[in-house]
């Protein structure tokens, strides 16, 4: 593995890596795939995620539509047609992010996508959870010795020990992403049980890829400990394709990022309640209540709840003390709104 290696250097550190995940939004239109790389760097996202197709290399006739949503497109094999970009776009797509300074991946279906995103020296390998029990393509992957990070989506728990025992076998860096493969995912459904689950089961950075179309499931899991976070991006929720009613805008993907953010620094930073209280010592005195006389009273006077009040600033005798002037004379005269002192009170 290259020493230099921007995702593994993530990973070894406590920052969440961010993914924004292209997939087929660009709806095959090179434009808009650098289009897309612009708005993630935009947004904050560490890196940018697209998926490599070749219809002839992963697909058939029988191929089956998920949801039968393309106007343009007879069949799913068509649909997967029109997805592809040559290689030497490919790699312009790659040397444009790297000129933004953000982090290039693409997840392959095919012996041939690997070869070709190896060829172009991508830090990591994002498997699909469709591709999960795909091993002739796992193992090409595995002999890069590069990260592999393992969607979970559609897989049982047997398909993904079985796949992190070859991973680990080979002392491979890896990392887990939580994910249902609902498009949207309910909130019922997005299980961030499984972060802990995935923590305790294979000590690795687990994560989040998200479906459900709002940022909220992200900010969740980030608080749960999730180092990972995936999640569809779009420019638009009206935008032709089958991930749109998944995915996150532009505005809303730089929002999370701001959110993530926040919350690692908050979590990286324990708050001792004591020292706390110290360091803002100076303010206590401004917002705490002092008991202050609510009338004019004369000296000799026997101090009654109803001669009291409690009042801001801090600078008498607390509020919390109130029933030990009950019962107390005053040994001099005193007017409306008197901080009281100890040396104002007799004794009875």
């Amino acid at each position: 593995m290259h020493k230099d290696n921007k995702v593994q250097s993530i990973l070894a550190t406590n920052k969440c890596f961010i993914i924004a995940e292209v997939a087929q939004a660009h709806d095959g239109s090179l434009g808009q795939a650098f289009a897309f790389i612009d708005a993630a760097k935009y947004a904050g996202a560490d890196a940018i995620k697209f998926q490599t197709h070749f219809a002839d290399e992963e697909s058939t006739s029988l191929d089956q539509w998920r949801v039968k949503f393309s106007k343009q497109d007879s069949t799913r094999f068509d649909y997967w047609k029109r997805m592809e970009f040559t290689d030497n776009q490919w790699s312009e797509l790659k040397s444009y992010a790297d000129e933004k300074d953000i982090i290039f991946m693409s997840s392959p279906f095919s012996n041939r996508a690997v070869d070709l995103l190896e060829s172009l020296d991508m830090p990591a390998w994002k498997i699909a959870s469709g591709e999960l029990t795909n091993y002739p393509m796992i193992e090409r992957i595995m002999e890069t010795k590069k990260p592999i990070l393992i969607s979970s989506g559609m897989s049982e728990i047997e398909e993904v020990e079985s796949l992190v025992e070859k991973i680990r076998k080979e002392g491979i860096p890896y990392g887990i992403f939580q994910c249902t493969s609902a498009y949207p995912t309910p909130p019922e459904k997005v299980g961030l049980n499984m972060i802990e689950f995935y923590k305790n089961k294979f000590a690795c950075p687990v994560g989040l890829s998200d479906h459900s179309g709002n940022m909220f499931s992200s900010l969740a899991a980030v608080t749960l400990g999730a180092k990972l976070i995936e999640i569809h991006i779009t420019f638009s929720k009206v935008m032709f394709g089958p991930d749109t009613i998944a995915s996150i805008t532009v505005e809303e993907f730089k929002t999370m990022v701001q959110g993530i953010r926040n919350i690692e620094s908050m979590l990286d930073n324990p708050v001792n309640k004591q020292e706390m209280a110290n360091e803002l010592f100076n303010l206590k005195g401004l917002f705490n209540k002092s008991i202050v006389s609510n009338k004019d009273l004369s000296s000799g006077h026997v101090l009654t709840l109803d001669d009291l009040a409690f009042k801001k600033p801090g600078i008498g005798i607390s509020a919390k003390e109130y029933k030990s002037l009950i019962g107390k004379k005053i040994n001099k005269s005193i007017s409306y709104n008197h901080f009281f002192q100890m040396e104002d009170l007799l004794s009875l």
